[in-house]
Formats: structure tokens, sequence, C-alpha cells
């Protein structure tokens, strides 16, 4: 399950936020009209594979795992799309979103934790047979309660410093 967890941190949050900077010029400019829809899309696929059942077959299954990252990966696409695209005067709306999804995400990585007892079958596949233990699920629970407010601040704080630049440059057209 740590696996899984690197996984998902690396594709949710380091590789769509880059995909989607380095594309940022390519990008059409009615994204950022989603952003509510993309965070509300992004919670609720990541909440339903993170539940007992979604999770247990898909690590059951090689088929159902692949379509679990490739669904969270495509959602984080357009979350992270919808809100670096917004404009100056909406950078609000993709902070809170950040903080909305960050702390929904903690919220799972601390039960993870905290619970005392595996909340995924032990006896599942993981593909090869292995299966989740309480010591597993407690490191992915780790790993993502680091790794999140990480990402997720520090895109934040750079949709807070494009906002005050693009502020003060106003500001300073308007001045002269």
């Amino acid at each position: 399950m740590s696996a899984n967890m690197i996984q998902h941190v690396v594709l949710m949050n380091v590789a769509a936020p880059i995909a989607v900077l380095v594309a940022l010029r390519y990008l059409p400019s009615g994204l950022s009209r989603s952003w509510h829809g993309a965070t509300a899309v992004q919670l609720g696929v990541f909440w339903m594979w993170h539940s007992p059942v979604m999770m247990n077959a898909a690590m059951s299954s090689p088929l159902l795992h692949l379509l679990m990252q490739v669904s969270m990966f495509a959602v984080a696409l357009w979350f992270w799309a919808a809100i670096l695209t917004l404009p100056a005067s909406r950078r609000w709306a993709g902070i809170f979103s950040l903080l909305v999804t960050a702390k929904l995400f903690c919220l799972l990585a601390a039960l993870m934790i905290f619970a005392g007892r595996p909340l995924f079958a032990t006896g599942m596949g993981i593909h090869d047979g292995a299966g989740i233990t309480l010591a597993d699920q407690e490191l992915a629970g780790l790993i993502m309660i680091v790794a999140c407010p990480l990402f997720y601040v520090s895109g934040g704080v750079y949709i807070a410093a494009r906002w005050l630049f693009e502020l003060d440059a106003e500001n300073s057209r308007t001045a002269a």
C-alpha cells in the first residue's frame, strides 16, 4: 500500500502540476471556469478509490489498479489545470481549492495512521498475494500526510506569488 501511495503522490502532486505548468500556454482558457467542478470531482474520485471496497478491488486486480491510477492522474490534470489557469481576480479560488483538497486528503492519511487496525483487506492480492499490513497502511498514511500538505501548500504559495506579482505589475503600470 505504501508503494501505491508513492505512485499516487508522484502522479497527482508531481507529474500532473508539472505537466500543466509546461502546457500552460497551450491550455484552453475555459478550464479555469470549472475550478469548483474539478475540485469536487478530484475529491470524489480520490475518496471513491480509497473506499475499502474499491481499494480492495484495485489492489487485487492489475487492470483495476491501472484504471485507478489513470483516473486519478486524469482528474489531477484537470484540477491543476483549472486552478493554475485562473485569472488574477479569481486566484483566491485556486488557493481555496488547494486548502480544501489538502485537508480532506490529510483526513484519510490520519485515518490510515491512527486507525489501530487495517482499514483495507489484509488478505487481498496486491497483485502478488502479499496483502496489506497495519504497518504498511500506517506508512502509506505517513507518506500521504507529509506529501500532500507539502505539495498543496507549495501550490498555494505559487498561486499567491503569481497573484502578487501580477498585482504589483498592474500597480506599476497604473502609477506610470
